[in-house]
């Protein structure tokens, strides 16, 4: 069974203590968690299909449109309400020619006096996915109103299925790009702090050639050259935000490396590695987790800013930059600049308060009552 250390139960319950950090927490899983099941959420694909005693789960599987009765092999357009007359009623060619009247004939079961086996169609709460194309029946974008609850954007898509994976999207990149880049960051920051000499001298004059380079143009650059992906994009953002921890851990490995304790640790024969990351690293963590809000804030603020100038994730990606840029292009649809600010501000807000929590957690010298 999986227990906490003494200094991790101390450091959990002050992180416990801070009642808005601990908030924060509960707040921001619920809503990542929610976020994980998109899919069931807000999707244009039934959740489940029962078609003559059979189950389909469409949202995870392909299934033809011959597989309800229908004629082509491409994928079943299961919002048309002849598929829908198909799968309720059993694949009844009459659907094709009276697909709302088979529909009410089959509400009790019974078709032309005969009993048939209805089939069951159950959608998710939001009946359309992040690129699903609405017939609004007028201009797009439009206000929100029952169909669409905060409205839909200048392609007529729904903004609330947008929200929601645009949220998922954005976490996943922040966490990726925020894990890599402080592994970097931290290790090339160690090594620098802790050998010091000549290997930190030429270090610190690669790290200023670096982050003097214009992180803009080379995204666009590369951009052009191999197209735009979420993978190559997380890549490229890692690549120019290690340098951000490299500067805090340097200083505290440097002000560490000759206290008495490290002095006693090489003495006694234990490896460099050992005394860095086993011994120095937990001391240099306040420091470094101080700074990790910053990082996680500029990392999605990265992420907005490109997808708003049009060089970040795929155009067929949900980004929360590109609704941004929609609000910008539609002053006439305040709904869109409303619904982008909140998403941002709660989501930057709920983030910046946990790792404060956290920072204040690994500080020995914080307590709360």
């Amino acid at each position: 069974m999986f227990t906490l250390s003494p200094l991790n139960q101390r450091r959990w319950r002050n992180f416990k203590r801070n009642r808005r950090a601990f908030w924060s927490l509960i707040v921001f899983a619920v809503l990542f968690g929610l976020s994980l099941f998109a899919e069931v959420l807000a999707n244009d694909k039934p959740i489940y299909v029962q078609y003559r005693g059979e189950s389909f789960f469409p949202i995870y599987r392909f299934y033809p449109e011959t597989a309800f009765g229908g004629d082509l092999r491409t994928e079943a357009v299961y919002r048309d309400i002849e598929i829908e007359c198909l799968i309720i009623t059993g694949g009844l060619e009459a659907c094709w020619d009276d697909p709302e009247g088979m529909i009410e004939d089959a509400a009790d079961g019974m078709i032309e006096g005969e009993r048939i086996e209805k089939g069951r169609v159950i959608w998710p709460p939001i009946p359309y996915s992040y690129s699903t194309i609405s017939d609004i029946g007028g201009t797009a974008p439009s206000a929100p109103d029952a169909q669409h609850l905060l409205g839909t954007d200048d392609t007529a898509r729904d903004v609330v299925a947008r929200v929601i994976y645009g949220f998922r999207l954005s976490i996943f990149f922040t966490l990726i790009v925020t894990a890599v880049a402080s592994v970097i960051g931290i290790t090339a920051g160690a090594v620098q702090g802790f050998f010091g000499g000549w290997l930190d001298l030429v270090f610190q004059r690669v790290i200023e050639i670096w982050t003097s380079t214009p992180q803009l143009y080379i995204i666009i650059i590369v951009f052009a050259i191999f197209g735009r992906s979420f993978w190559l994009l997380v890549f490229l953002t890692a690549l120019f935000g290690w340098p951000a921890l490299v500067g805090v851990v340097r200083a505290e490995f440097l002000r560490a490396r000759n206290f008495e304790y490290v002095r006693a640790a090489r003495a006694l024969g234990v490896s460099n590695w050992t005394i860095m990351f086993r011994h120095m690293l937990p001391n240099a963590m306040v420091a470094t987790l101080t700074l990790l809000p910053f990082i996680i804030t500029g990392t999605i603020g990265t992420l907005a800013s490109l997808d708003f100038l049009g060089f970040g994730l795929p155009s067929s990606a949900p980004s929360l930059g590109e609704l941004t840029l929609q609000a910008k292009q539609n002053l006439q649809a305040p709904w869109l600049a409303f619904t982008a600010f909140f998403t941002f501000a709660i989501m930057l807000s709920l983030l910046v308060f946990i790792f404060e929590g956290v920072r204040d957690a690994f500080d020995p010298r914080k307590t709360f009552q």
